[in-house]
C-alpha cells in the first residue's frame, strides 16, 4: 500500500507539470509543415495559438449619438467632464464629488490595447460625464443603450448604473451632481440583499409640465437569482436597453432577456393617472352597517353552562415522586463567583453570587417544594357566546362614491421622452474598481450587435479560454505533443491495474468456515494439525535415539516460533500437547 500512496503522488506531480507546461505556439509543427509542402514556408508568425484573441479598438459608426471605447487616453481627457461640485443635503466632509477615475486596462485576461473606465475610490461621490455628438430625440426610431460592467472586486452596497442626461442648452458638466435632470437611468445596483436592475424614465405631466419618475418593475425569482450573480462572479457582463416608438422596452444582459413590457403597464407609478377617484368628500353614513354576522337574539345561554370553571386544575391522584428533596432549592448562588473589582455596593447595590443549578438536584426526580401537577379540567366551558346569523341590515363594505379625476391625462406615447444631450455616471459605492467600458448609444440595433462583438464577445472568448483549467489546458497542449498520451495511459492504467490486483486478490486469512474440507482434513493446509496424516513418513526404526531426539528438539522449537504469533491462552495450551507427546 505504502508503493501505491507512492505512485499516487507521481501520478499528481505529472499531471501538475502537464497543465503548467508552457503553451505551444506550433513553431514546430509550422517548420514540419514547411518541410513537407512544397510553396511558401511556413512561419510560427503563422501558426496561432488557439486561445490567441486579437482586439482591435472598434471604430465609431458615424450614426451613432455616443461611442466610447476608452482606449484613448488624450481623447478622453477632452471628452469626458469630472464633476467638480458638491453634493446637497450631505455631511461636508463627503459631499464633494472627489471620487477617483482612471482609465485602466482589466485585473483579469485583459485584452492587448483594450482600456476600461474605472472607479478607484469607495465610499466617495464620483461624478463624470461626456455629452452626445448629437442629442437623441425621441421621434420614429428606437434608442438602444448598451455598456459593460465589472465588479471587479465585488460588490456589497453600491451601483453601477448610468444616467441620460436631458438636454439643454446651458448644461453644464462641471456641476453634474444627483440633482441635475436625466431622462433615463439604467443599470445594476445593490445593497445587501436588495439587487436591482434599474430602468427609470422621468415622464413630463402634458397638463401641468411637472416630472415624475417612473419606476420599471422588479425582476421576477428566477431572473433575480441570477442576476445577483454579477454583483459578485467578477465578470464583465454586458447590459443592453431597447426602447421602441411602440412603447414596448426590452432588457437583456449577455444578450440574454432578463425583462420586458411596456412602458403603460409596466412601471409604478402608471403613467397615465386613473380616469376617476375616490370622492375626498364623501363620508360613510351614520347608519351604515357593515356587519356581515350578527349574533342570535333568540340564543340563550344553557342553564348548566358554569363559566366559572377554570382551564386547568391541579392532578389530585398524583403524588410526589420518591426521592424529591423538598428541602434543596433548585438553584444556588455559584460559590465560584467573586465580587467584580469595580463593584460600588453604594451605586450597584449589595452584590450577590448569581445562581447555578443545585448539583445535588442532578441525580434526584427534583428539588424545592413539590406542587401538584395541572390537568385539564373536564367541567370547563368557557365564556358562552350566542350564536352568530346573517345581518339582516348588511350593506357590504363602504366605498366611497367615485367623481372625475381632475389631474386626469391620457398620454399615448409615453415614449416621446426629454431629449438626451449627455450620458453621466454618479456613483457612491462601498466597493472600488468598477470597471466600465464600450458604452454605446444609437438607434440601431445592428450597430449594437457588431459593437459587442467586436468588444465583448471577444473578452468572454478570452475569459473562457483562462477559466476552462488544467483539464483543457491539458487536452490542448496533449493534442499537440500525441506522445503524452502513452504516457498518460501508462501513470493512469498502472496504478488501475494494481490497485485492482491488491483489492481483488485474497489475503490469506480466511476462516475455518471457509476452507474446503473432506473427511475432516483441512485441503488448503492439511499438515496444521496434530492428528496423524495419511501423508506422515513413518519413523525409521533403525534412527538412532541421538537423530531421533535432534529431530525432535529441532521440530518443537520451530512450533513454538509458531506458537508466539497465537494467543497466550493458546500458546500455553499447544505448547503443553507438544511437550507431552514429545515425552511419550
Amino acid at each position: 500500500m505504502r508503493f501505491l500512496s507512492d505512485l499516487t503522488v507521481w501520478l499528481a506531480l505529472m499531471v501538475l507539470v502537464t497543465a503548467h507546461l508552457p503553451e505551444d505556439n506550433g513553431d514546430d509543427e509550422a517548420q514540419v509543415e514547411s518541410e513537407d509542402f512544397e510553396g511558401p514556408s511556413v512561419t510560427s508568425e503563422h501558426v496561432k495559438s488557439e486561445d490567441d484573441v486579437i482586439y482591435i479598438t472598434p471604430e465609431t459608426h458615424p450614426d451613432v449619438f455616443f461611442a466610447e471605447h476608452f482606449d484613448d487616453e488624450a481623447y478622453f481627457s477632452k471628452k469626458w467632464t469630472k464633476s467638480q461640485a458638491k453634493k446637497d443635503g450631505t455631511d461636508a466632509a463627503i459631499a464633494k464629488y472627489d471620487g477617483e477615475w482612471s482609465l485602466e486596462t482589466a485585473t483579469k485576461d485583459p485584452l492587448n490595447g483594450d482600456m476600461g473606465l474605472v472607479m478607484k475610490s469607495k465610499a466617495k461621490h464620483a461624478a463624470i460625464s461626456a455629452k452626445l455628438r448629437k442629442p437623441f430625440q425621441f421621434h420614429s426610431k428606437p434608442l438602444v443603450i448598451q455598456y459593460e460592467l465589472n465588479f471587479q472586486n465585488g460588490q456589497d452596497c453600491g451601483g453601477g448604473y448610468i444616467k441620460l442626461l436631458s438636454h439643454s442648452k446651458d448644461m453644464d458638466l462641471r456641476y453634474f451632481t444627483d440633482k441635475t435632470p436625466y431622462t433615463i437611468m439604467f443599470g445594476p445596483d445593490k445593497c445587501g440583499s436588495d439587487a436591482k436592475l434599474h430602468f427609470i424614465f422621468r415622464h413630463v405631466n402634458p397638463l401641468n409640465k411637472t416630472v415624475e419618475e417612473k419606476h420599471c418593475k422588479k425582476l421576477d425569482t428566477k431572473e433575480r437569482t441570477l442576476f445577483e450573480e454579477f454583483f459578485k462572479d467578477k465578470r464583465p457582463h454586458l447590459y443592453r436597453l431597447i426602447l421602441n416608438p411602440d412603447n414596448t422596452f426590452e432588457i437583456s444582459v449577455d444578450y440574454k432577456l432578463f425583462n420586458h413590457g411596456t412602458l403603460m403597464d409596466h412601471f409604478e407609478p402608471p403613467v397615465n393617472p386613473p380616469a376617476e377617484i375616490d370622492d375626498p368628500m364623501d363620508e360613510k353614513p351614520k347608519d351604515w352597517d357593515e356587519r356581515e354576522k350578527i349574533p342570535d337574539p333568540d340564543s340563550v345561554k344553557p342553564a348548566d353552562w358554569d363559566e366559572s370553571q377554570p382551564k386547568q386544575i391541579q392532578d389530585e391522584s398524583a403524588t410526589m415522586p420518591d426521592g424529591w428533596l423538598e428541602d434543596e432549592p433548585d438553584m444556588i448562588p455559584d460559590s465560584t463567583a467573586e465580587k467584580p473589582d469595580d463593584w460600588d455596593d453604594d451605586l450597584d447595590g449589595e452584590w450577590e453570587a448569581p445562581l447555578v443549578n443545585n448539583p445535588i438536584c442532578e441525580s434526584a426526580p427534583g428539588c424545592g417544594k413539590w406542587v401538584q401537577p395541572m390537568i385539564e379540567n373536564p367541567r370547563y366551558k368557557g365564556k358562552w357566546f350566542p350564536a352568530l346569523i346573517n345581518n339582516p341590515n348588511y350593506k357590504g363594505k363602504w366605498k366611497p362614491r367615485k367623481i372625475p379625476n381632475p389631474d386626469y391625462f391620457h398620454d399615448p406615447e409615453p415614449f416621446k421622452m426629454t431629449s438626451i444631450g449627455a450620458v453621466g455616471i454618479e456613483l457612491w459605492s462601498m466597493s472600488d474598481d468598477i470597471y466600465f467600458d464600450n458604452l454605446l448609444i444609437t438607434d440601431s440595433l445592428d450597430i449594437a450587435k457588431e459593437w459587442s462583438a467586436d468588444t465583448f464577445d471577444l473578452k468572454v472568448q478570452k475569459l473562457d479560454a483562462s477559466d476552462a483549467g488544467t483539464i483543457r489546458r491539458i487536452i490542448n497542449y496533449s493534442n499537440r505533443n500525441p506522445w503524452l498520451y502513452a504516457v498518460y495511459l501508462v501513470v493512469v492504467g498502472l496504478p488501475l491495474v494494481l490497485i485492482v490486483t491488491f483489492c481483488c486478490s485474497g489475503s490469506g486469512d480466511s476462516s475455518d468456515k471457509d476452507i474446503p474440507t473432506e473427511g475432516g482434513k483441512n485441503q488448503l493446509n492439511p499438515k496444521k494439525t496434530d492428528e496423524v496424516q495419511d501423508d506422515d513418513q513413518p519413523e525409521d526404526e533403525d534412527r538412532g535415539d541421538n537423530d531421533e531426539d535432534q529431530e525432535e528438539a529441532q521440530e518443537g522449537e520451530e512450533e513454538e516460533e509458531e506458537e508466539e504469533e497465537e494467543e497466550p491462552e493458546e500458546v500455553t495450551r499447544r505448547s503443553t500437547r507438544k511437550r507431552r507427546a514429545r515425552k511419550e
